[in-house]
This record gives structure tokens, C-alpha cells and sequence, in this order.
């Protein structure tokens, strides 16, 4: 009788019997009705719920398919872009006298990006769109007055904060002080201090309930135009000392395009200073042997 080791005879056991594991799922037959629901054979249930693949339940598929419906957009990107900012749109000034009434002072022929000041309305439903701008690096604003004196007016300002914001304010003025007005008519507010300059684009309605501070702009006013400085985002004194305002009531139904030169142009277009010039000309030339 032949004697084998032992642990030789083990090791061989345990491993047939590791095999057989392995290979016990491969050899085993499946039955009919198994195979019939891999076919997707709906006679094979008794319902008519349809079959559906196993789910694999793997941590890489399931990070898979996390990454597939969370991140990835319809364009493949895996992770979605923040919408773009609009820019604040520049004023167009081609458009005044036409679609919008605009009053301009400044240099002759001047924009609303190298006028001194310049401001446009026109009517958008039951709103009215202003755009001001200035060169300042402060505040601009417009008053709406009965008179052409500084005094119970009815203001809008855009003014240039210390943190580079334009802030749409509404103030009433008490004399000769511009008072904030908590209630505040704008709507749609946007501005911009680019080149030394405070632009901005807001709406306000036309119809208002009754207010003292805050007039109805169906009818008739004098506008009054203004800029300064500011500190610490508040308003401080006009630049100048007479402010322009418009000759007669603005009606927001009218659009008209109307230039008014800045003091150093009024100057030399008075004609006086004309007639001056002349005969300063006549009397050289005359005394000239």
C-alpha cells in the first residue's frame, strides 16, 4: 500500500474544491423560463410588466451614470457655463428727434459719450425710459420742476458709489438741498462709470398716485439737468453754479433733439461777441498804414 503525504493531498483537495466554485455558475444549465426572460419573451411572466436588465450596482457604474446625469450637459461639457452678463448697451443718438427726446449741452455736434450732459426719454407702455450721462465721476441727474427754480422738484440721480456701482436714487428738493426719498420710482435700473463718466438707463411710471414728491409725468415740466461730485456715495454741489435747465415744459409725448452749448461755446456764439469780433477785425485792418 502506497502512502502520500498529507498535506500534499489536502492542498490538492482544497484547490478542485475552489475550482468547482468558480466554475459552478458556468456549468450550471439554465432553466427555460430563465432564458425566456433574457429574450425579453413576454409569455414567459404573468404580467405585462416589462423585463429590465439587471442593474449593476458597482461603485463605477454608479459613479458613472452620477456623472452622466449631474454634470454632463446636452453639449457634452462636463460642467454647465454661467450665463453671460449683458453689458450696459450705449445710448444711441441717432435715434433722437425720432423714437425718443433727447437734450444735449455741451460742445456742438457732441454725443451722449462727450456732451457735458445729455439726456433722452421716451415712452415704453405705461413706463418712461430716461438715459442720462455726464461727465462726472460722481452723479447725474434730472429734476422735474413747475418753475425754473430750484425748490420743490421732483429728482432722479444716478450716483457713482465708492464700490464702482450706479445707484438709480430719488430725491425731493427742500430749497436748495437735494433730500433722499425712500419711495423711489425706479424700475429696471442699470449704470456704468466708464471714462470718467456716470451713465445709466432707468424706467419710471407715467402715472403715479398722488405724491408731492413724486410728479405725474403725463403732464408738463420744466427739467431741470444737473452733476457734481460725490463722497462716499452721496451727492454734493452742482459742478456748476447755474445749472442748464430746458427753455419751456418737456411733454414726454413730444420728441425733440435739442442742443444747448456749454458756457465757454455760448461765449463765442453770442451775437454780441460776433459783432465784437468784427469790429475788432474792421478797426486792425483800418489802422494798419
Amino acid at each position: 500500500m502506497i502512502q502520500l503525504p498529507l498535506l500534499p493531498l489536502l492542498h490538492c483537495l482544497g484547490c478542485s474544491a475552489w475550482l468547482l466554485l468558480l466554475a459552478g455558475p458556468i456549468a450550471s444549465s439554465a432553466s427555460p423560463a430563465d432564458d425566456s426572460a433574457r429574450r425579453g419573451d413576454p409569455s414567459s411572466s404573468g404580467s405585462d410588466e416589462v423585463q429590465r436588465q439587471p442593474h449593476d450596482s458597482s461603485y463605477g457604474t454608479f459613479a458613472s451614470e452620477f456623472y452622466d446625469l449631474r454634470y454632463l450637459s446636452e453639449e457634452g461639457y462636463p460642467f454647465p457655463t454661467a450665463p453671460p452678463v449683458d453689458p450696459f448697451a450705449k445710448i444711441k443718438v441717432d435715434d433722437c428727434g425720432k423714437t425718443k427726446g433727447c437734450f444735449r449741452y455741451g460742445k456742438p455736434g457732441c454725443t451722449a459719450e462727450t456732451c457735458d450732459y445729455f439726456l433722452s426719454y421716451r415712452m415704453i407702455g405705461a413706463d418712461v425710459e430716461f438715459e442720462l450721462s455726464a461727465d462726472t465721476d460722481g452723479w447725474v441727474a434730472v429734476g422735474f420742476s413747475s418753475d425754473k427754480k430750484m425748490g420743490g422738484d421732483d429728482v432722479m440721480a444716478c450716483v457713482h458709489d465708492d464700490n464702482g456701482r450706479v445707484r438709480i436714487q430719488h430725491f425731493y428738493n427742500v430749497g436748495q438741498w437735494a433730500k433722499e426719498i425712500q419711495r423711489n420710482p425706479a424700475r429696471d435700473e442699470e449704470g456704468v462709470f466708464e471714462n470718467n463718466r456716470v451713465t445709466c438707463r432707468f424706467k419710471r411710471p407715467v402715472n403715479v398716485p398722488r405724491d408731492e414728491t413724486i410728479v405725474d409725468l403725463h403732464l408738463s415740466w420744466y427739467y431741470l439737468f444737473a452733476w457734481g461730485p460725490a463722497i462716499q456715495g452721496s451727492i454734493t454741489r452742482h459742478d456748476i453754479d447755474s445749472p442748464p435747465t430746458s427753455e419751456r415744459v418737456v411733454s414726454i409725448y413730444k420728441y425733440e433733439d435739442i442742443f444747448m452749448p456749454s458756457a465757454a461755446y455760448q461765449t463765442f456764439s453770442s451775437p454780441f461777441c460776433l459783432l465784437l469780433i468784427v469790429a475788432l477785425t474792421f478797426y486792425l485792418l483800418m489802422g494798419t498804414p
